[in-house]
């Protein structure tokens, strides 16, 4: 298994769920990380609760065409390196036909889609510069199968899921990485918004942690480097779909 030890990350929608879960255990893992997101006071809490002199904070928007550089840069400036990019930050907005707000869903598809794809190439642009590194995209279970009302949610992860394995194409042969995670159902902040939340839709009791996902990806960035793991689901136990 590779170390974690000495390297840095950048992480994305770092200030709740998965993105926290993934600070935290990459972390206790040895790396280092510059955790990103909107929400300043929680990137700040979560500084201040890691060992010092490993985690910075980058407040941002991923929306700004800057971002993605910006990141980058921060990563080099904090630690001298930047070995890998989590790439989680996301949103998902879902209804009927009648009901679906388009504004809402124009902006997720430009979070999960537009800012996805710029950060993948500004991480993949530094990564081939040096000679290594390793990009993982988060995804969803949507991102290969759909229900009803969550079309446009399912088509931006759809997205992620084409572009990821097209890159992972380019990249074959390559010593840069590149992992996809599609979680089904976890008890984060992403769905608290709908009317009826997906776990009673579905009749899930246990949903997955986020502490369950940052585990995964864990396990993807200590393979050997001759091993590539380009896609992952994890699901709850209860979850058929």
């Amino acid at each position: 298994m590779m170390s974690l030890k000495g390297k840095a990350a950048v992480i994305t929608g770092a200030s709740n769920g998965i993105g926290t879960a993934t600070a935290r255990t990459l972390v206790a893992a040895g790396a280092k990380v510059v955790v990103a997101g909107r929400r300043e006071d929680r990137l700040a809490a979560l500084v201040a609760e890691l060992p010092p002199k490993r985690a910075v904070a980058a407040p941002s928007d991923l929306l700004d065409p800057e971002t993605p550089a910006q990141l980058m840069e921060a990563c080099l400036d904090a630690f001298g390196t930047c070995d890998i990019v989590v790439n989680n930050a996301g949103t998902m907005h879902v209804g009927t036909i009648e009901d679906m707000d388009m504004n809402a869903a124009a902006r997720m598809i430009r979070v999960n889609v537009e800012a996805v794809t710029q950060l993948s190439y500004a991480a993949l642009r530094h990564f081939k510069a040096q000679g290594s590194g390793h990009l993982v995209n988060i995804s969803s279970i949507l991102g290969t199968k759909v229900r009803p009302t969550t079309g446009i949610y399912a088509g931006t992860k759809y997205a992620v899921e084409a572009l990821s394995e097209a890159l992972r194409m380019e990249l074959a042969g390559t010593n840069i990485k590149l992992s996809v995670i599609e979680p089904g159902l976890v008890d984060t902040e992403l769905q608290d918004h709908f009317a009826t939340h997906p776990k009673d839709a579905l009749g899930i009791q246990r949903l997955l942690d986020p502490e369950d996902i940052a585990r995964c990806i864990r396990f993807v960035l200590e393979q050997p480097d001759h091993v590539r793991i380009p896609v992952m689901m994890v699901l709850p136990s209860e979850q058929a779909m």
